[in-house]
């Protein structure tokens, strides 16, 4: 069985997990059985992906400012999202090769992932044509990927409790902020973040078939 490295960190910058991601996706890029997770919260920031489309971030860097978001392109897939405490943010570093998948396939997996997560609360998680995971109209977690030398990196946002506010000030992956939601709004249950974290690491082994370690 592959076996991944889990990473869990409590709360870091957004510039600071970019950096973490691109060590970790050098190491495995040259040694694919150097797999890993990374669990965390961001400060809150605003990310830009390829894809961001103009004028979907909706206020001027002086709003941003006075709200303490950062501003940050990157490299991944997709528009601009919003990363903030309350939210769970995963970043698998896998080789999908050794996976046994495909770019489309490891979506997908990815994905069914967070649904299981959400079915634990009694949400039923689907999938909406574009990457992410919905319940009903409400768009619960955001995914942009990327994938080099057949490794992948960014990941996923998945809303527990998050400043939904803070979603006003853009187009959120392109969409309207009020189609966007989060555990709380949808259940009322604001569980803590190791408790996600614990759920999440479950679905993940059991849904990419790997063993995460600490080592």
């Amino acid at each position: 069985m592959n076996t991944v490295k889990l990473i869990d960190i409590d709360r870091i910058s957004y510039a600071e997990g970019l950096k973490l991601q691109h060590r970790l996706h050098d190491e495995c890029a040259e040694n694919d059985e150097k797999q890993s997770l990374v669990l965390l919260e961001h400060n809150p920031v605003l990310t830009c992906g390829v894809k961001t489309g103009e004028g979907n971030v909706l206020v001027p860097r002086s709003v941003l400012d006075k709200e303490g978001v950062e501003i940050f392109e990157t490299d991944r897939g997709g528009d601009v999202t919003y990363h903030g405490p309350g939210q769970l943010v995963g970043y698998p570093i896998v080789s999908i090769n050794r996976l046994g998948l495909d770019a489309h396939s490891y979506l997908r997996t990815l994905e069914q992932s967070i649904i299981d997560v959400l079915a634990e609360f009694g949400l039923r998680g689907e999938r909406n044509g574009l990457a992410g995971v919905w319940v009903g109209e409400k768009k619960l977690c955001s995914i942009g990927v990327t994938i080099r030398k057949r490794v992948t990196y960014h990941g996923f946002g998945l809303n527990i409790n998050p400043n939904m506010k803070h979603f006003y000030l853009i187009n959120p992956c392109g969409l309207r902020s009020e189609q966007l939601s989060s555990l709380y709004e949808m259940t009322g249950e604001n569980p803590p973040m190791a408790e996600i974290k614990k759920l999440y690491e479950k679905s993940f082994e059991k849904n990419f078939g790997v063993k995460l370690t600490t080592d």
